[in-house]
């Protein structure tokens, strides 16, 4: 069995061999440059742990444990363009360094490596991962559009949100394990839990997130904070902030809200200080804490001897307790 930091090292080292030398350089420069920024390689360790379970030999997954990671990290290239974000991982986004019709094209490039990687498994296994592959495609796609409709909503309620981030982010966690349990041959009730797990830990994660973009340390984070609340963006700390709101703060949130010149550091603090005042972080960390609780239901279902099971809740913990 492998700890999840050492799979991320063993995704880290393959990621760092694939060879992108094919011409025009200026397409595949965008590709290389987002790969090679590490992060946490969440997904593809999410696939490796999963596989572990069954499997010794990991190495026979990578590529399309890489599939994963390449298909994520094309959506954020595009998400960057959307947002018009300048910073990703402590270092200039791709539409900020090339351009955006670059960052398009490349982000596309990735989209099409995404499939050509995860076309690397036996024969009998590509047409389920393939199906679970594409459909979580559509849904991450359908989840994107759902927060961009949000963008114009001052309505949007607290079920809307998370059905939301369960589209956009939680169905890729949740297909990294299944797709590493269906290459490794888990059997359909272990699939079925892998999936419910992931998915779940997918609604704690951007959670979490939600919550860093307020409260993390900066450095650590690899971005600017605060950058939701510049935006008006919907997160689980506004919907609940407007929720618990007296008349006289939502107004004020509202004139916020609505101004299109401001001074960001003065915007952010006033609604970090709100926040803290109505209790919005305490509310977050304890449906993240629920969330978990879930996840150890499922992942006592799962037919495997537990020790199988600890390098996945140790990699768990990890993403609950990172960066605050």
């Amino acid at each position: 069995m492998y700890t999840w930091e050492e799979l991320r090292d063993i995704v880290n080292e393959f990621i760092d061999k694939l060879e992108f030398e094919r011409e025009p350089r200026e397409l595949y420069a965008p590709v290389r440059y987002t790969l090679e920024q590490s992060g946490k390689r969440v997904r593809p360790v999410l696939f490796l742990l999963a596989y572990n379970m069954y499997k010794e030999c990991v190495r026979e997954a990578l590529y399309p444990a890489v599939a994963v990671e390449t298909y994520h990290n094309y959506t954020l290239i595009h998400d960057d363009v959307m947002d018009r974000a300048l910073i990703r991982r402590g270092k200039p986004t791709v539409c900020a360094k090339w351009g955006d019709t670059a960052a398009i094209l490349s982000g596309d490039t990735m989209l099409v490596l995404a499939y050509e990687f995860l076309s690397n498994v036996p024969a009998e296994k590509l047409p389920a991962m393939l199906s679970l592959f594409t459909e979580t495609a559509k849904e991450i796609g359908d989840g994107q559009q759902y927060d961009l409709d949000f963008e114009k909503r001052d309505d949007v309620t607290e079920q809307e949100y998370m059905e939301m981030i369960r589209l956009k982010t939680s169905v890729l966690l949740a297909a990294s394990l299944k797709l590493g349990g269906i290459l490794a041959g888990a059997g359909e009730s272990d699939l079925c839990n892998l999936y419910k797990y992931g998915e779940t830990i997918g609604l704690a994660f951007q959670l979490q997130d939600d919550l860093l973009d307020v409260y993390a340390d900066e450095k650590l984070f690899g971005k600017k904070i605060g950058g939701d609340i510049c935006c008006n963006k919907k997160t689980f700390l506004l919907i609940t902030a407007m929720n618990l709101a007296s008349p006289e703060q939502l107004a004020t949130m509202k004139e916020w809200m609505e101004r299109e010149e401001f001074d960001a550091q003065e915007k952010i603090a006033w609604f970090t200080a709100l926040y803290n005042e109505l209790g919005v972080k305490e509310a977050c960390e304890k449906r993240i804490r629920e969330l978990f609780a879930k996840c150890d239901a499922y992942m006592d279902e799962i037919s495997v001897a537990d020790e199988k099971k600890s390098a996945l809740k140790a990699f768990a913990n990890m993403i609950l307790n990172r960066n605050l």
